[in-house]
């Protein structure tokens, strides 16, 4: 019996933005990989004929947040090519209030969070409201590295931060005592790295452009199983969040996203399970041990940003496996050999959903409301319990 034709791959890029994957990262797959460069301006229909000219089945790339709305426009145009991540996964990848709408959404716990598009209703919660208060950049390019996270301890304070930034909407959230947060990183739905992001001393910004440690050890199960729920919801390929670890003992989502900085052994990782997943099972899924990166971290991370295509054996019970048949985690005060943790975490396909779940007619509020109007005559009033922290 012949074998099913392989789809045909595109690898989606856009002028001036840093690709995250190349050719390398599908070491392997027998076929031509095309590439499709979105170029801006006035792009969106030569982009989209020579999708169909190439004879494209799949496009591969992340999207950023200044071009999310064009390609749910594109998406719409080819309904017969399958993004890799989907547009739904990417829509936490536009901005902060995407994010949060989609924590709402799937009660993820979150700080407390408050959107304003109303200049009036923003100053008068400005007025009254507890400070300190977060108040962050929502929408923009280059929304990384914490640059646009701001602490503001009294109304004077806001008012002048937005006078003078002039973000829009007005976003806030309650600020949380926090000893850390830990971005952890999944490949269908199994965390295959994750790290502590330290403030430094009497600072409370963990990124570390801005001074933040890091460290790989002891990750807690806590947050790993907070993580992969959050990458289900998103029903993305692959996934990064942060999530913080709060000085009450509990663990809040603080970003999340598709587009992450990653070494590029992790992007081979991705590379290998998306050619499981497009070719039925024709290639094998890439073995990751859980807490393989408490052993990885320990390498200079110059070495790290040079490995490509790290494997791992699996686990039998013989000298070859020693490494799993020996080593213990201590998981809620009880040890668990790492082989056993590992079946807890499967590496696992994303599910087929029929439709678009956040269709820019209804969730696109950048777009609907404007600097310009004041008075939003229907802009969707959030709800009480919206506003509440998610439990």
């Amino acid at each position: 019996m012949a074998k099913k034709r392989l789809p045909k791959i595109g690898l989606l890029y856009l002028d001036y933005v840093l690709r995250f994957f190349d050719k390398s990262n599908f070491k392997g797959w027998p076929d031509k990989i095309e590439t499709v460069i979105y170029h801006w301006g006035n792009d969106k229909q030569r982009f989209i004929n020579e999708v169909k000219r190439k004879k494209i089945d799949v496009l591969i790339g992340n999207i950023p947040a200044t071009a999310y709305e064009t390609f749910r426009e594109i998406a719409r145009e080819l309904p017969n090519v399958k993004f890799i991540p989907s547009l739904d996964a990417q829509f936490p990848n536009k901005s902060k209030e995407n994010v949060t709408r989609f924590a709402w959404k799937y009660n993820i716990p979150i700080p407390k969070t408050y959107i304003f598009y109303d200049h009036e209703e923003a100053q008068k919660f400005m007025d009254t409201t507890t400070y300190p208060k977060i108040v962050k950049r929502s929408y923009g390019p280059s929304n990384y590295g914490g640059y646009f996270v701001h602490k503001v301890d009294s109304r004077e304070e806001a008012k002048e931060l937005f006078k003078r930034k002039k973000y829009y909407p007005y976003y806030f959230q309650d600020f949380i005592p926090m000893d850390a947060d830990i971005r952890v990183m999944l490949i269908g739905h199994k965390p295959v790295c994750a790290f502590w992001r330290r403030p430094p001393k009497g600072e409370w910004l963990t990124n570390t452009s801005q001074g933040g440690s890091m460290d790989y050890q002891n990750v807690p199960k806590g947050v790993l199983d907070l993580a992969v729920k959050i990458s289900k919801a998103a029903n993305a390929e692959y996934f990064a969040c942060d999530i913080a670890v709060g000085k009450d003992g509990k663990y809040r989502m603080l970003e999340c996203a598709t587009a992450f900085a990653a070494f590029p052994y992790i992007r081979d990782w991705i590379g290998q399970y998306l050619m499981w997943k497009l070719s039925d099972g024709r290639f094998p899924l890439p073995n990751i041990p859980i807490y393989n990166w408490e052993e990885l971290g320990k390498m200079d991370s110059r070495v790290l940003r040079t490995l490509r295509y790290i494997t791992f054996g699996r686990y039998t019970p013989s000298y070859d496996g020693a490494y799993f048949l020996d080593t213990k985690k201590v998981i809620q005060e009880k040890e668990v050999y790492l082989h056993e943790l590992d079946k807890e975490y499967p590496m696992l396909n994303t599910e087929d959903r029929e439709g678009e779940e956040w269709p820019s007619e209804i969730w696109n509020y950048q777009d609907k409301y404007t600097k310009k109007s004041n008075k939003q005559q229907n802009i969707e009033k959030l709800d009480k319990d919206e506003t509440e922290e998610s439990k």
